[in-house]
This record gives C-alpha cells, structure tokens and sequence, in this order.
C-alpha cells in the first residue's frame, strides 16, 4: 500500500494504532496548520534526516495536497522505511475530516 486515505487514518488513529506522521511541508505551512503529534522533517532536509526516522515504524508522510508527500514516501520506502503516502494531503483531511482546520 502506498497510500491511505484521510478515513482511513482517522480510524487507525482513533484505535490507537502505532503510527508516525510526517509532515514534510515549509515552515511557514506547518505554522497554518498540521496534524497532532507530526513529526516535521521539511522535504528538502529529508535526505540529510533519515537517522530520526525509525524503519520499524509505519510512517504516514503528508503535505499540503500529497504531491511533495507522494515522492517522500517513495523514496522513503527505496531506503527500507514503511511509509504511506496520506491522499490529498492535509488539505483533504481538513476537508473530510477537521472542518475546524484551517485551510490554505
């Protein structure tokens, strides 16, 4: 799987399910909005980063509307990480599921 949807993460969120969010958006974005308890690793300091990151953990990596997401997640599964890419990014789950967040 390469991508999960904002549902579905909000179910596996509310079981409780181990899971690592990564936010890899500019700073100025995450100041706007970000989910709780994200890990932020902007996308251009992921290569250098990777060390924070524990390949034994699920990560689910988002931005703004899953594009920059999309190729973090790629590139983090080619060096051996679980990683999923969050679909329509945190957009999308402002949308569908956090009305309240404020969008961008």
């Amino acid at each position: 799987m390469s991508d999960i949807t904002p549902q579905d993460l909000k179910a596996r969120l509310d079981r409780h399910q181990a899971l690592v969010l990564l936010d890899v958006r500019e700073d100025w974005e995450t100041a706007l909005c970000r989910l709780d308890n994200a890990t932020h690793i902007p996308i251009e300091e992921i290569e250098l980063r990777t060390a924070e990151l524990d390949p034994a953990e699920e990560i689910v990596v988002y931005c703004h509307h899953g594009v920059r997401s999309a190729s973090v997640a790629e590139f983090l599964r080619q060096q051996g990480f679980k990683a999923v890419n969050l679909q329509g990014g945190v957009d999308q789950w402002a949308r569908v599921i956090d009305p309240s967040m404020k969008r961008y």
